[in-house]
């Protein structure tokens, strides 16, 4: 059922100083209706790479997945950025304002300077003001059913180790979360 709730595929980028980085997400939410107010928030687990690299420099870049780019996904999704350089031979500029990775294909995408963060345990949840945005050349918007359904037989295995990797490490990190919410009393 939580599969239900998730957002579409989406490849977020960072920087920190020489460093650039890219990663795989489907925890990318709307976090404002009023289009004058663009702001958009994404969930990063704390042992991603990205999450580093957003949480000390403020800033990132989300880029909304087509179709087409389930290669994009195994290459950004299956290895780390601690290990190599994975947006090495992927077409993208440098914004102007951040200097963030701009992917040159994408469905869309959203340059986001941080204005809060949530620790939700395993991850943070990075709210962004969007201080940029463009079109890319995709049609069709990538989901995770369609991911899931487009995904080569040779990386399927792979697909589902890096998830059960995911889930287990974020499993360990959401027991040790301590609430700090207090809920209200209720009178009667």
């Amino acid at each position: 059922m939580l599969r239900t709730l998730t957002s579409p595929v989406v490849a977020v980028t960072s920087r920190r100083a020489h460093k650039i980085n890219g990663m795989i997400s489907d925890g990318a939410v709307r976090a404002s209706i009023v289009p004058d107010v663009p702001r958009l928030g994404v969930f990063i687990h704390k042992f991603n790479f990205s999450h580093d690299l957003i949480y000390e420099t403020g800033s990132f870049v989300l880029h909304v997945l087509h179709l087409e780019q389930v290669p994009l996904v195994q290459r950004l999704g299956f290895v780390s950025g601690r290990d190599e350089d994975k947006l090495h031979d992927i077409p993208h500029r440098l914004s102007a304002r951040t200097g963030v990775p701009i992917l040159d294909d994408c469905y869309c995408w959203f340059e986001c300077v941080v204005c809060n963060v949530m620790d939700t345990g395993s991850s943070t949840f990075f709210m962004g003001d969007v201080v940029d945005n463009g079109r890319g050349p995709g049609s069709v918007v990538m989901t995770p059913p369609a991911l899931r359904a487009a995904l080569p037989e040779q990386y399927r295995n792979d697909y589902l180790e890096k998830l059960a990797e995911a889930q287990d490490r974020a499993r360990e990190a959401c027991a040790t979360m301590e609430p700090i919410y207090q809920r209200p009393r209720i009178r009667s």
